[in-house]
């Protein structure tokens, strides 16, 4: 075994992880009883998608539910693109995976007579969401976390920016019959302004989604895609990047940056209407409030486009104050420090991206097609959620493949070669030097975001999309040129990564010539099984 270490410039472990959300953590530590890990987060530990998961974990735990209803819901919501081994795959191990996190020390919020408590949410038939209130993501990683801190065999690099992958084929390495191969990640110290070459024998993407595209997100800052683009840089297929989940109940408030109001209060009650009061998902679709988030999203849309109004409202006072204390502590307290109290008043809200239902392609072991390369969680396009995704489904798929690919790396790490390559390369700054034109890239920032969600957002036409098309590759030729001549900084490793994934988003959605799922679209309105294929999967990366 290599002697593992670390100098000014470089480190070598066993195992790379880039991303610190459920899906990292996790990971780290089930390979952390096996060698070395190095865990690298973006900015502070823990701050990630999964810290805001706020309405649970789906799993069959009710005696009155079964596994074959949670695989019906997901496949009726993935509207015909899941893969059903993979839905199968992912319930059946799901009540394995809450046992993990209580076994581990999450505490759950308790129901009548012991039992956990299980809420329902959009697009689920039985009440199968295990909960902690209404902050489960953030009792999860707080677990996680405490333990990563704690083991010795987890080497935490926080405020690390991943840059790019290194592999075989990018340092001109084209054996013959050989595959390419992932031998680790340059990536930018934050605090020292230093590129770092992090070499391990397997590298796991568990980077998280990329709603920062958009203007209007649910997503942290850290959310810009950064492992797809790193991947599909690489040589791995993406598939699926039309689908772009918006969540249809985001706090509309000037002062409330990315804060979600959960599913959960519709699963409890919650009804929306319109700034007259009156209700309308009913005439949407037969499930209401219950409907698949797409559903509820478009509707949405519908109704602040019909009338004008920069949002409709969710009205959950009905179940009244000492409910909403007891099951919304997180979401009445964020509310009433705005002024809205919600056991008075309804909540504005509005539609915000949310979730990726693409990603990186991967097997049921969440490896990819670039030999010692894994990605997990949001990152991965599994097959799982299809053209969208089930609520509460997000978690569990974090868990279940943490598992899984943990299982066949620990079995592939005892079985050589997984060798850590002897002459990787420093990272080279080209004769670059530091640009006075920050300006740049806050205008080409602001620019694609702005543009994603006036042409790609919730409906989408023809012109729409070959307007954007037009918009990003022009800007991926200004944005090229200025990275390749500018000292390296993570606001242009964020434009860079941003970029290519508009550019994904947008192809994708011109191969779909239908509507279905989140992706819908004026001129093709109607659902097509008999032209269009399950997965829209865009030609590898040859650059």
């Amino acid at each position: 075994m290599n002697t593992h270490f670390t100098q000014k410039n470089h480190s070598q472990a066993d195992f790379l992880i880039i991303g610190g959300g459920i899906a990292g953590f996790d990971l780290a530590l089930r390979l952390a009883r096996h060698g070395i890990v190095d865990l690298l987060t973006k900015t502070i530990a823990g701050e990630s998608n999964s810290r805001y998961a706020q309405g649970g974990i789906a799993a069959v735990l009710d005696p009155e539910d079964n596994l074959e209803s949670h695989i019906k819901d997901t496949l009726t919501a993935g509207a015909g693109l899941c893969n059903e081994e993979v839905v199968r795959f992912v319930v059946e191990n799901g009540p394995e995976a809450i046992r993990h996190l209580i076994d581990i020390g999450v505490s759950f919020t308790q129901g009548e007579a012991g039992a956990y408590h299980l809420t329902k949410e959009g697009g689920h038939s039985a009440r199968r969401v295990i909960h902690t209130a209404d902050a489960t993501g953030l009792a999860v990683m707080n677990t996680l976390q405490k333990q990563v801190d704690e083991n010795p065999n987890i080497r935490l690099f926080q405020n690390r920016v991943a840059i790019d992958l290194v592999t075989a084929h990018k340092m001109g390495h084209y054996p013959p019959g050989e595959p390419n191969r992932c031998y680790g990640c340059y990536a930018l110290s934050r605090e020292t302004s230093r590129v770092i070459t992090h070499q391990a024998r397997f590298t796991i993407l568990a980077t998280g989604g990329a709603g920062k595209v958009y203007l209007y997100t649910s997503n942290p800052d850290t959310a810009t895609g950064d492992g797809i683009a790193m991947a599909y840089r690489a040589g791995c297929h993406v598939a699926n990047m039309e689908f772009m989940q918006f969540h249809p109940t985001c706090l509309y408030h000037p002062d409330a940056k990315s804060f979600l109001i959960s599913e959960a209060v519709r699963g409890e009650g919650g009804i929306l209407i319109r700034k007259d009061g009156s209700r309308f998902m009913d005439i949407h679709h037969p499930m209401g409030e219950l409907a698949p988030r797409d559903i509820v999203a478009r509707a949405i849309d519908f109704e602040m486009k019909r009338s004008g109004e920069p949002c409709v409202f969710l009205d959950i006072t009905a179940k009244g104050e000492a409910f909403l204390k007891d099951h919304f502590p997180n979401i009445l307290a964020k509310c009433a420090s705005l002024g809205i109290d919600i056991t008075t008043q309804p909540i504005p809200v509005v539609p915000a991206a949310h979730y990726m239902c693409g990603g990186v392609k991967t097997d049921l072991t969440g490896a990819t097609e670039v030999d010692g390369l894994f990605a997990i969680g949001e990152v991965a396009h599994t097959g799982l959620h299809g053209a969208n995704r089930l609520a509460s489904n997000s978690i569990l798929e974090c868990l279940v493949f943490a598992q899984s690919a943990y299982r066949t790396i620990a079995e592939r790490f005892q079985n050589p070669p997984c060798t850590i390559h002897p002459n990787i390369p420093p990272w080279d700054s080209f004769d670059t030097d530091h640009s006075d034109e920050a300006v740049l890239i806050s205008q080409n920032w602001d620019e694609i975001r702005r543009f994603m969600g006036n042409y790609v957002g919730i409906v989408r036409s023809n012109r729409r999309l070959a307007r954007a098309r037009r918009r990003i590759e022009m800007l991926q030729q200004e944005i090229s040129e200025y990275y390749w001549n500018s000292k390296i900084t993570q606001d242009l490793i964020e434009l860079r990564n941003l970029a290519l994934i508009a550019s994904l988003i947008i192809r994708s959605a011109i191969h779909r010539r239908e509507s279905r799922g989140l992706h819908y679209t004026t001129n093709y309105p109607n659902r097509d099984d008999a032209r269009c294929a399950k997965d829209t999967t865009l030609p590898i990366n040859t650059l």
